[in-house]
């Protein structure tokens, strides 16, 4: 995934997260769901299959790249 791409990936992310800690979920759902918009992000932009998309998704350390 190139530069372009992992910001975006990141971005969708953490607004997905943030929002969902923002109506009270609990922190696993919030990253559940960040994942998930983060993986949905990646797929429509780069034409990959979702689960291949997920896939990719879930290598990355969200924390780390805070």
């Amino acid at each position: 995934m190139d530069a372009a791409t992992l910001e975006m990936v990141l971005t969708a992310y953490d607004e997905t997260f943030q929002d969902a800690v923002g109506v009270g979920r609990v922190e696993d759902m919030a990253h559940r769901e960040g994942v998930t918009a983060a993986a949905m992000l990646l797929a429509a932009v780069t034409g990959i299959e979702d689960a291949a998309a997920l896939a990719e998704v879930g290598k990355i350390d969200f924390k780390a790249n805070k």
